[in-house]
Parts: structure tokens; sequence; C-alpha cells
């Protein structure tokens, strides 16, 4: 290929006594007309690349009838209301309905009505405690920027908003569906512009009035990159707040009774500040604080306490720390039809998930519940107001998502719906390995197969995260099941700095030890050449956003190990990543350029500062979103400009860019486009045969 003209700057900056070079960064600024032109040179490549591509109508007839199975979530219930999403095969987007008391089933909110290109996505919603209105959000375009509104539930007339700014905002009811809390940010005009992703506040918000008088509560005077979280208990008497220093994994938090303060004034009491922990409550029914923390415990538990014992040295243990399973949640059972109450507890055990069933005074294990095989467990949901009956979701990597019903009367699960649609699943193998990492570390990943067992080397694509404390669990999808009926072997690493072996797993991958994670994902790739599974000229890679960080360090690293990379929305450039999107929110995870000891760290294995002229890269396709606010695409262009220039091999160093996307939920076609051409790309690098 030809690649567009890049000028190379001869930028170098010295940062803490190293020259650091960044001879592309003339490319941070996307709508400078030389970047636009260097653009629009890349579509060209990109579509000159596609038509050479055999596969793509394979895997777009097959990725829609795979997809056709559809989705659906648990009921959230208020009253004899219940509130759910389902997408259907021909939906491009989830709807939001409610099931009114008397069995009518209603569509509330259908992002389609509200853009028929597909644009606006739904990105959260809650009910009030009472049921008869909902808060909403929507963001247009991708740009995640979540405008709040609320509508009448009966008759889906709008009632309040919009409120802007309140991206990423919890929304917590008082009762009486009069007043709410919510998080927004503040009025950009009283702060720099480089700063307007930040400096949110909680606020008190009277349904109908102008959000300008809104009542601030909570976060001036703190850290700008600050998040929030805001809850009122079910019974209206208790507010808690929660605040997180971007996405650091520890909150501070406090507690209001609101039966002796004002709302609008709430005279806050701290459960915890400045300790390193996550910690959040939850007030009961039956007049405990339930307490889930990780506070000296990496793997959780769930303690109790009582309104006048709040401080961490008063939580009694009722479930403890498991030391090979992760808590994830929990749900009370405490209905007077029953002859005790119980409790239903969710675990991730090296990333399956597990069922448990306790007394709920003691926190005594009495059973197991079914949860339908080896994969997934969503979130218990109960009736807030009590009761015998809890759902939650279940998926696998050949099983669509389901919704089971628990009965405590009965102690036995059911199916209370399935995904809306069918499919023919393919048959493929299934099987959790353990692997062994540089420095010994006991890694776990999952291979779909065509086989149980490797008899040749496939074309083989390995995925990976490992960061902020998210687990990669089992969950059914197209493109997995597309690529291994057609020949190919698909896995899924659980490295470190993900969550599925607890907080400390975690953190043996943030930070200073980040190096871990690719150390892990190497060990990974080379345990599937050495069983047999692939070997290094049909071994390709993927990864997206913080995974998109992994595969880029993984491709500089070990050119050699690699046939294929997809990179999608990536971070690159880690001593600028705190410029643009919402970077400076993620310096807890990564560190900061800022400070000397952690620029040491960033730069070690920074993508971008380790391409190096004259060396053999592998074939690689950049994806991107022009809407993208998160993470700024120019974290792609710059490597793809600096991995053209330096690249010996003939294999392609792609960029596919969208506009009107941006860093999450998209439209099906979109997400099914995106799909498409990453397989096809692969398939064509690695040689997989779909005929």
């Amino acid at each position: 290929m030809k690649y567009p003209n890049a000028p190379r700057l001869d930028l170098v900056e010295n940062l803490h006594g190293t020259d650091v070079a960044d001879p592309y960064r003339w490319l941070e600024e996307a709508d400078d007309p030389q970047t636009q032109a260097w653009l629009r040179e890349q579509d060209g490549l990109v579509a000159q690349a596609t038509a050479q591509w055999a596969t793509s109508g394979h895997w777009e007839n097959r990725l829609r009838e795979l997809m056709a199975a559809g989705a659906i979530s648990p009921p959230i219930w208020r009253g004899k209301r219940a509130f759910f999403m389902r997408r259907t095969a021909e939906q491009e987007h989830a709807v939001l309905l409610t099931i009114d008391p008397d069995g009518t089933e209603r569509v509330l909110i259908d992002p389609m009505s509200l853009d028929e290109q597909g644009l606006t996505t739904l990105d959260t919603w809650q009910p009030s405690k009472e049921g008869n209105l909902l808060a909403f959000q929507v963001s247009e375009g991708g740009n995640e920027e979540s405008i709040l509104r609320v509508m009448r539930v009966s008759d889906g007339s709008l009632v309040d908003g919009p409120i802007d700014r309140a991206r990423y905002s919890p929304v917590a009811w008082l009762p009486g569906e009069e007043k709410y809390y919510y998080v927004r940010r503040v009025d950009p005009a009283t702060i720099p512009a480089e700063e307007e992703q930040y400096h949110r506040r909680i606020w008190l918000h009277t349904l109908g009035s102008n959000p300008d008088t809104d009542v601030e509560i909570f976060g001036a005077g703190l850290t700008i990159t600050n998040y929030y979280g805001v809850g009122v208990s079910r019974d209206g008497r208790w507010l808690e707040i929660s605040a997180s220093e971007g996405t650091a994994p520890r909150n501070d938090l406090w507690v209001a009774d609101l039966t002796s303060c004002a709302v609008d004034a709430p005279v806050l009491q701290p459960v915890q500040v400045g300790i390193d922990a996550q910690t959040g409550l939850e007030f009961g029914r039956d007049g405990r604080i339930y307490v889930f923390t990780d506070l000296d415990a990496p793997r959780g538990r769930l303690c109790v306490t009582d309104a006048q014992h709040l401080e961490p040295e008063h939580w009694q243990d009722l479930i403890a720390q498991d030391e090979t399973a992760v808590l994830d949640g929990f749900g009370i059972l405490d209905g007077a039809e029953l002859s005790e109450p119980v409790m239903l507890t969710t675990w991730t055990r090296h990333a399956v998930g597990e069922i448990t069933l306790h007394r709920l005074l003691d926190g005594k294990k009495i059973g197991d519940v079914a949860t339908g095989g080896v994969g997934t467990v969503g979130g218990i949901v109960e009736r807030p107001e009590g009761g015998h009956e809890a759902w939650f979701g279940y998926s696998d990597y050949t099983t669509p998502g389901s919704i089971q019903h628990f009965d405590a009367r009965t102690m036995t699960t059911s199916l209370w719906a399935s995904a809306p649609g069918t499919v023919d699943v393919p048959s493929v193998s299934t099987q959790q390995v353990v692997y062994e990492s540089k420095d010994g570390t006991q890694v776990h990943m999952f291979v779909i197969s065509p086989s149980a067992e490797p008899d040749q080397p496939r074309p083989t694509i390995l995925y990976g995260y490992g960061g902020f404390g998210l687990p990669l669990t089992p969950g059914f999808s197209a493109s997995i099941l597309a690529w291994v009926e057609a020949g190919g072997v698909y896995a899924i690493a659980n490295l470190r700095g993900g969550g599925e072996e607890g907080e400390q797993w975690h953190r043996d991958g943030m930070l200073g030890n980040k190096q871990n994670v690719f150390d892990d994902f190497h060990a990974a790739a080379q345990y599937l050449i050495a069983q047999g599974w692939t070997n290094q000229a049909h071994l390709g890679i993927s990864g997206g956003s913080n995974g998109g960080l992994l595969v880029g360090a993984a491709l500089v690293q070990r050119p050699d190990l690699y046939r294929s990379v997809v990179c999608s929305a990536p971070l690159l450039d880690m001593i600028r990543f705190e410029t643009s999107g919402l970077g400076a929110t993620w310096n807890v995870e990564y560190g900061s350029a800022a400070v000397a000891e952690e620029f040491q760290w960033l730069r070690a294995y920074s993508p971008y500062h380790h391409v190096h002229e004259e060396t053999s890269y592998p074939a690689v396709l950049f994806t991107v979103f022009d809407q993208d606010t998160r993470v700024d695409p120019m974290h792609a262009r710059k490597m793809c400009a600096a991995l053209q220039y330096a690249n010996t091999s003939d294999h392609p160093i792609l960029l596919r860019r969208e506009s009107d996307v941006g860093h999450g939920a998209r439209s099906l076609s979109r997400s099914i486009g995106l799909t498409v051409d990453t397989l096809a790309f692969t398939a064509h690098e690695l040689g997989l045969d779909v005929t």
C-alpha cells in the first residue's frame, strides 16, 4: 500500500530528564485541514482493502442470524408495575417497556422513535419509588452526554426536563415524586474549557422547576475529576452519597437521616473517608444496614451494622470473604409468607457465575441456586417492598441471555423470559484452561473451538481487557460463534488488571504493575501455540478501549508473536492521555505523566513511543469513532502514522473511522457493520476460509 504523506515533526520534549519525541503531534487536531486530508486518504486505503476481503458477505449474513436472538433484561418492580428492556431481531435498539398492573405490556421508550436514523441511545433510566414517573437519559450521535428528562408512565407525556450536563448521573427519587437528587456538571462558563467534562456536583431538583435553580447539595471544593453516587433508601429516610476520584478503586461515603434534617440541606455523617476500599450500603427492611465492602477483603464481604455504628470498626461479617470467589451482589427475600427470611448472593469464581442461598439472620449457607450452566449470572432483583421472589439474568457463550425466576417458598428456579428470538446456535466446544504467566502467576482463559482438543493450528483470535477491575465473563456472542463455526478458535484471557479474582488481581495490573497485564497476554498467546491450537502465522489479537491499549502494547513488544491486530478506540499515547477525552479521570488507574515516577511507568510501555523504525509489524486495523468523547481518536491516528512509517512488512496498517457514533452504545446495524469489517480483516490476514 502507498500510505498518505504524514510529515514527521522534529518535536522533542524533555520530561523529568527524559527526551520524548512526538513526531505526529499535529494529528491531535482533528479539524485541522492537514489532518482531514490525511484522514480522507486513510478512508481510501480502507475502501481499497475491504474490496479484497472475500468473507464480508458471509459474516454479515451469519451475524444477523445469530443476533436475531435479541436481548432481555430482568424486571424492575415498583408496586405491581414492572419495567424492563427488550430487543427483538427487527429492532435496531433495545426498547424500554412496562407491564401495567392489569398485565398490559406497553412501550415506554423506543430510541428509534426519537431518531429514525438510529443515532440516539437510551443511556439509563430510573422509575420513581411509586412507579408513576420515570427519569430517563438519552444521548445523540454517540456523544454520551445524557440529557435527563422525566415522563409520566401512564401516558408517556414529558413532565420534566431537559436537563443537560447529566452524563453518568444517577437519579435518586424522594418519596412523593416531587423531588430527586442527581449529578450534573457545573455551568461551563464558570470553568476553563479543558475542564468542561469534570466539576460534577450533586443537586436537588424539584419537578418542573428550572434546573438552573436547583440546590447544590455536595461536591464543591473537592477533586474536580470526582464521580459521585447518590441514593435514597426505599422508605425515604436515608440519603447515601459516594465520591470516587476518577475511576479509583476506592470511595468516600456519607449518609444523612432525612427525618432529622431538611432534604435541601442534609446533615452528612461520614461512614468511610480516606480509606482505601470500595464500600456501599443497603438499608434493610429489617432495620439493619448491610455493608458491601472490600475493606480487608479484596474478594468482597457483606457486613451488617446499625445507624448508631456506621464506622468500619463496628461492621460485623454476615458473609465472609471466599478465598477463591468474588462476591458480586446480593438480594433479600423476607416476605411474611416465608418461614424465615433468606438472602441470595452472587459470586464470580474464576469468571464463572454462582448463586448461593443463606439465612438472613446469621448468613449461614443453606444451599445453592441453579443458574443454567457455566456462565454469567446477572444482578439479583427483588421487589422493593419485600416478598418471596427474585429475578436474575443468565448467559454463556452458546446460550442467549434469559431471565430466571427464583421462588423462596419452594426454593426452585424457573424461566421467567427467554431471549425473544430463536437462533440456530452452532455446535462448539467451550473450556476453561489455566496457564502460567511470566512470573509464575496462574491465569485462567476460555477457549471456544470447533473441537474439544486441538487438531491443527487454526486461525485464532485472542481477546483481552485487563483493566479497571472489569471481569471478562462468559456471554452469548454472535461474533465468537460465527468465527468458531467457520473453523477458527476464539480465546478470552482473564488477565490481571481485571476483576475476575478480586481487587488485588486488579491492582496487580494497574499503575506500576501494568506490564503484568501484557505479560499475561503474551503468555496466553504462547500457551495457545504450545498446545497446538494455533501458530504465529494464524494468531490474531483483538481489544478495545483499555483493551486497545493492551493489543497496542502487545504488537510493539512482540511483533513477532502476532499476525494480525484489531485495535478499537484505543489509548496509545500514554504520555498525553490525560490531555483529552476523559483521560484525566484515569490517572488513578495508569498514573500521571506529571509525576516523575509514574511518567517512567507510562514511558516504559506507551505503545506510540515504542514503534521502532525498520521493524516488521503485523497487520493492524484501527477502528475509531469520531464522536468518541471518552478516548480521543487522536491516539489511533498518531499510532497509525507511526506504524505506517516504520513498518517493513507487507502487512497493511489501516484506520477505519465512523462518524455520528461514539465509544459506547450503537444501533444493531452499526454494530454488525463494525464486526463484519473486523472479522473480514482478520479472516483475510489469518487465512480463514469460510466456504
